[in-house]
């Protein structure tokens, strides 16, 4: 049962450190629901594909020496809308109370008699060292464990709130929250109070992304060696002897695509569990999508075959986009699978294959190819094509090799269109920088359509003298790359999203 959500609220949710997969899940329900977004610059801008399309989105984040908003204003924001909208998330990194000034939102929505709900979130002091293989705590290292603003401005020595003393006698972990600037002040008051020079320390930036990056040194050196790779917030500060576990315990960076920027052309409705599975493997997944999948702009062809489908010997699916749109064509019409009952069924690829399972087909046959001369052959081996009737459930831009080499064995075919590949004219602006600054690792071609929509697009000539390799789903799809003057430098074996990801794995382990 769907957890009840207050009207006329505001939710105080924690993002966390940075990878959006370790929001709550309540966190997510309620991005899902909300009217209005308020959100900062630490929460990833990923958690926003949660919401609503139609929710406002207000952006009010702080960047050393840039806030976009005071905080006097942003509770005043906060307030405001909660009087006009019914649901209205704060969204804030890692966890509101713990340095993100939820509890000065929380008093201010109190005072103006605004009913507000607090979302914990994961903090940072203690994801992010994990993610850098750092446990804050471990029984022969640490028992205890403090986090400390870094932030506090550092010519404060009689006002300072933080106990100096204290911390420099420390035996377990300290974790500093945003002190990159003061980091020369921090280990200065550590060790002027007692802490061993040589403490194991370490300072990370951007923990829990891609783009994690993690110095270790000891405290007296750790200044020196943050400035010299260049470490900028947001970036969190580990002290104690837990430090020294990272060389055992790191797991993070070792994935096998960490930190590789890698562009997926695919349809966003398409483009998720490749998305995903890529982030697992660790890396910076920039989403562009190129196509966009939509019904036929005339249903009535299809139709017509859905209300025929006793007539036809073979139903032949090519990818997964057809048969969701072959079965929602079927359901629109009032019938299920129950219609396939006197047809039978070819697929091209496990992907295919596995989609009609999820509707109750099991296929009758798929070709060891994923191409269509693959399926013709195998066609061949087990029916005699001559006066059959084969219906093709497909894209409309689909190539008609298959239609012709069917036609060609004496069948008679309809081939429909039961969806649309249509350019999906998505901002540009983001790719091109990268590749302009040469950041990209990879770009991931699924279909001969995604690599013209991306040409379309992007003046290809950009990835000229880059680092950028072209990664192609299949030969089909490398054949439309090299006639568009394409490099392509790693093909899949099979055609699958998973053999596509174990290709970029495979060539990042070549020397």
């Amino acid at each position: 049962m769907p957890e009840k959500i207050n009207k006329n609220c505001v939710y105080l949710v924690g993002a966390g450190p940075g990878d959006v997969g370790l929001i709550t899940v309540r966190g997510r329900d309620l991005l899902g629901r909300a009217d209005v977004i308020i959100y900062d610059n630490l929460a990833s801008r990923e958690l926003l594909n949660y919401a609503q399309a139609d929710a406002e989105k207000i952006y009010v984040g702080k960047k050393v020496g840039s806030h976009s908003l005071p905080q006097d204003q942003i509770n005043q924001l906060l307030i405001d809308k909660a009087r006009n909208a019914p649901i209205v998330v704060r969204l804030k990194g890692g966890d509101p109370y713990v340095f993100g000034r939820g509890g000065e939102e929380a008093v201010a929505l109190s005072d103006a008699g605004i009913r507000f709900e607090v979302v914990p979130g994961v903090t940072a002091g203690v994801a992010v060292p994990a993610y850098a293989g750092i446990p804050v705590t471990h029984r022969d290292f640490a028992s205890d464990l403090a986090f400390i603003t870094g932030h506090e401005d550092a010519s404060r020595t009689e006002t300072s709130q933080i106990d100096w003393p204290s911390l420099g006698k420390w035996r377990g972990t300290l974790a500093f929250y945003m002190g990159v600037k003061n980091l020369p002040f921090i280990t200065e008051k550590l060790i002027a109070h007692g802490m061993a020079p040589e403490t194991p320390s370490a300072i990370i930036h951007q923990g829990t992304t891609p783009a994690q990056k993690t110095v270790t040194a000891n405290l007296t050196q750790l200044p020196q060696a943050a400035k010299d790779a260049k470490i900028k917030p947001p970036a969190l500060i580990i002290v104690g002897n837990v430090v020294s576990l990272r060389d055992k315990l790191k797991w993070f960076e070792n994935r096998p695509l960490f930190g590789k920027k890698i562009v997926v052309t695919r349809a966003r409705a398409q483009a998720s569990d490749l998305v995903e599975q890529l982030h697992q493997l660790g890396a910076d997944v920039l989403e562009f999508p190129t196509i966009r999948i939509e019904p036929p702009t005339e249903m009535e062809p299809l139709y017509q075959a859905v209300e025929k489908l006793a007539q036809y010997d073979w139903l032949i699916f090519t990818s997964v986009n057809g048969v969701d749109s072959f079965f929602n064509a079927l359901g629109q019409k009032g019938r299920d699978a129950r219609a396939l009952a006197t047809v039978k069924v070819a697929a091209i690829g496990p992907a295919t294959t596995g989609r009609l399972a999820e509707h109750g087909i099991k296929a009758d046959l798929v070709p060891p190819q994923y191409i269509a001369e693959s399926i013709v052959e195998s066609l061949k081996t087990v029916d005699n094509l001559t006066g059959k009737k084969i219906l093709l459930a497909r894209a409309d831009i689909a190539r008609t090799d298959l239609r012709d080499q069917l036609q060609n064995l004496g069948a008679a075919v309809n081939d429909i269109s039961v969806y649309r590949t249509v350019p999906d004219n998505t901002p540009s602006d983001e790719i091109v920088e990268a590749l302009r600054t040469d950041e990209i690792d990879y770009i991931t071609f699924t279909s001969s359509s995604t690599v013209t929509n991306f040409a379309d697009q992007i003046d290809i000539r950009l990835l000229s003298g880059t680092k950028t390799k072209i990664a192609s789903i299949g030969p089909v799809t490398s054949a439309t790359a090299h006639t568009l003057g394409l490099k392509v430098d790693i093909e899949a074996e099979e055609f699958t999203i998973d053999k596509l990801i174990e290709a970029i794995c495979t060539n990042e382990e070549t020397p």
